[in-house]
């Protein structure tokens, strides 16, 4: 295994434990190594070697003698900004100083570095933060502990008389001073506090708050950055995989001898996944794998189609589902409606395309394994790898590397590619590390797609324009199906399929929301903001349309559906977007607005679009954004995380669809059939955040749902076209409009 590795302090063996707060300490030698991991009782932990800048063992904390501080971030960093808001809680409570702070990933260890909302290693859901943010401060906060307890221990003064600021611990009354690093030794050896140290109020925060630079930025945009590609080990191979053409199908047989000729290529074994071409570059991979003759089994007759999905998915609707919400009597009070309105939505599978597509190096040596790849979910991949190599899972190690974006598509609940990239090193024995590649059209022709969703939605409006029925049926697949998070499914319901619809915030006195769980050959996957991506669209398009029919104004409207008492913060949003708005001066006659309000993630988001025509189709001018996402730790990475999360829902619903054709093989390929937004397509964006003492929640995911409906509502408004089958430029085209 030396071969294969760089320096890593190594793992301590531990066994399962329960969770609770506690703090663990080890002596490292040269500085102290603290970590707030909440372990039944303390461990020992084997020593750091100490110029190792890698991952220190069982940890959170890293203080080095020359006082830098290392941020274990049991989170992955791929983008979201993890790095730097756990690197701001850490030194809030440490009172360091902003540019002593760094940050590396944890190793894969659920017992130390389980996600304390998931129960496991791993992110997503935008938990990040708010399932970190008393633990790392309780981390920061006992580091803090112990270097005083050193100081006062060295300078034989009392603990209250000293003081830590930017780093630097003082005792003014006899005049000494010292950095954190020549205390780091003596801290070390202390015992630890205990009580649980004493947290920092709000009113004393020095960083949280305040816009920080991002911790990672100087290594990104210097290129010293290190990612899964950047990854080379001696005698390493490059993989790709032929996969099978059609979702179901499997190999039957497989011509390798035109392959064999490619200049580079070293072998080829077929795989559980298809058939693996090993080479000395990627490039001879990929003409190696173009060079195959496969054979595939395939059922046409049974293939699966847009076209199929979409008559079956309209015609499930028609009838009810299982019950996800019911309240009062929908049908009695839609026979009595003054008014009634009926409309059925089609949204389209849509890949994750994050900028750096899958990628994996993993080598297996005298029983022990070792991988570099980010990794969304730490203990999955861990115990997929063990499972195909047939290992115990403590044999195996998991280097999480800055991953080039996400959007779910790293957080697969199978582990899929994970297990792939074991696969292909067990296919050679172990002779080489492999580098696992897939490329562009490998990820959109064969990957993982947010699912394909039906909905049908009916209301009904009294006499008095009160909207008094709504009724909507989703049919869907369930992402966690058959999979180890399939304990979320409760009494037939996948609560992602229905999350934003079954939780509907408005006053509405009869409602029944119903789910049709459908089968498909097509894996679904998270998707940024997952349910809420349809379920937004669908709430609050409709809500825009039956307020309009009561000839109601949109925004008041909206404001008269919710409680004040349990819904004050939505309130919250959606009268700051709109004095947003207002602020900026009436709508041009040539341009229209529409709002949308949703909370995903226990964070309340309202937007408003202003749209205008160009060529027949829909050119968003620019958007307003109010969030509540709780405390807010940075934000200016919480502004980040809405334009980004805007443009990348505004590029789903304008142009993004994976369609699949009547032989079952998907359509698009790369950039130039599945077009993300350009940057000139990019609207002018401005977000307020709505000053909060409550816990931080998510901002990785809640700015993506509102603003397609908020452009489809401005659409409306402006055209009196109505769109509900997604891409709206696609559908808009379709429907005549130009």
């Amino acid at each position: 295994m030396d071969n294969f590795t760089e320096k890593h302090s190594p793992k301590a063996k531990l066994g399962k434990q329960r969770i609770q707060r506690r703090t663990l300490i080890k002596a490292a030698g040269t500085g102290l190594v603290l970590g707030c991991y909440l372990p039944l009782k303390h461990e020992k932990v084997e020593a750091n070697d100490s110029n190792s800048n890698s991952f220190a063992p069982n940890a959170f904390i890293r203080i080095s003698p020359d006082s830098s501080i290392t941020v274990l971030s049991k989170h992955i960093e791929f983008g979201q900004g993890t790095f730097t808001g756990l690197a701001t809680l850490v030194a809030e409570e440490l009172d360091a100083d902003w540019a002593q702070m760094h940050a590396v990933h944890a190793p894969a260890d659920n017992d130390r570095y389980k996600n304390l909302f998931f129960g496991i290693q791993g992110t997503g859901g935008s938990t990040a933060i708010a399932n970190s943010y008393l633990q790392m401060r309780e981390a920061g906060a006992t580091a803090r502990d112990l270097l005083v307890s050193a100081a006062a221990e060295k300078w034989k003064v009392p603990k209250s008389e000293i003081s830590v600021l930017k780093g630097k611990i003082s005792h003014n009354t006899s005049n000494n001073h010292a950095s954190f690093g020549e205390l780091a030794d003596l801290a070390s050896t202390l015992p630890l506090p205990t009580t649980q140290p004493k947290l920092k109020t709000p009113d004393q925060f020095k960083l949280i708050g305040q816009s920080l630079p991002k911790i990672d930025t100087n290594v990104k945009s210097t290129g010293k950055a290190r990612f899964t590609l950047d990854i080379y080990l001696e005698n390493m191979l490059t993989v790709v995989v032929a996969h099978p053409p059609r979702f179901g199908d499997k190999l039957v047989k497989f011509d390798e001898s035109r392959a064999r000729k490619v200049k580079g290529v070293v072998d080829i074994k077929a795989i559980p996944q298809g058939v693996a071409v090993y080479a000395k570059n990627t490039h001879a991979a990929i003409l190696g794998r173009a060079a195959l003759n496969t054979t595939w089994d395939s059922d046409s007759e049974k293939a699966t189609s847009t076209e199929q999905l979409t008559k079956e998915y309209l015609d499930a609707v028609k009838k009810p589902g299982l019950p996800a919400t019911t309240k009062g009597d929908v049908t009695a009070s839609m026979a009595a409606s003054e008014k009634t309105l009926e409309a059925d939505y089609i949204f389209p599978f849509l890949a994750h395309v994050p900028m750096e597509p899958l990628d994996a190096v993993i080598a297996f040596q005298n029983g022990k394994v070792e991988a570099w790849m980010g990794s969304q979910f730490p203990t999955g991949d861990q115990a997929a790898i063990a499972n195909v190599l047939g290992v115990d899972i403590q044999n195996v190690k998991i280097n999480s590397q800055l991953a080039g974006g996400s959007f779910g598509r790293r957080a697969q609940p199978g582990a899929e590619f994970a297990a792939e990239a074991a696969q292909v090193v067990k296919a050679i024995k172990a002779k080489h590390p492999i580098k696992l590649l897939w490329t562009r059209e490998d990820d959109i022709k064969g990957g993982r797609y947010r699912p394909f969703t039906v909905h049908k939605l009916r209301g009904g409006i009294d006499k008095n324009g009160h909207i008094t029925a709504w009724q909507q049926s989703i049919a869907t697949q369930s992402i966690v199906a058959g999979t180890d998070f399939a304990g979320m499914i409760q009494k037939g319901i996948d609560p992602t399929s229905v999350e934003g619809a079954s939780d509907l915030p408005y006053a509405i006195p009869n409602l029944s929301v119903d789910l049709h769980t459908m089968p498909t050959k097509i894996p679904g996957l998270w998707w940024r903001s997952v349910g809420h991506t349809h379920t937004a669209f669908t709430v609050e398009t409709f809500i825009d349309r039956l307020l309009e029919l009561a000839g109601v104004d949109p925004i008041e409207g909206r404001l008269k559906l919710l409680n004040k008492e349990h819904h004050a913060r939505e309130m919250n949003v959606l009268k700051r977007v709109s004095q947003m708005a207002e602020q900026a001066g009436p709508v041009p006659s040539s341009r229209a607005r529409g709002v949308a309000l949703h909370k995903s993630f226990n964070s309340y988001v309202a937007q408003i679009a202003e749209v205008y025509e160009t060529g027949g189709l829909p050119r968003v001018h620019r958007v307003w954004c109010a969030v509540d996402c709780g405390l807010a730790i940075n934000p200016n990475v919480i502004k980040a995380q809405m334009e980004g999360a805007i443009g990348y829902g505004l590029s789903a619903i304008l142009n993004e669809q994976i369609t699949v054709a009547e032989d079952g093989s998907v359509t698009q390929s790369n950039f130039h059939d599945y077009k993300p937004l350009r940057i000139t397509d990019m609207p002018k964006i401005k977000v307020d955040i709505i000053p909060s003492a409550e816990s931080p929640t998510g901002v990785g995911e809640p700015g993506t749902p509102p603003i397609g409906p908020a452009v489809v509502n401005a659409w409306r408004r402006l055209t009196g076209q109505v769109v509900n089958q997604m891409p709206l430029m696609k559908n808009i085209e379709q429907t005549g409009f130009i």
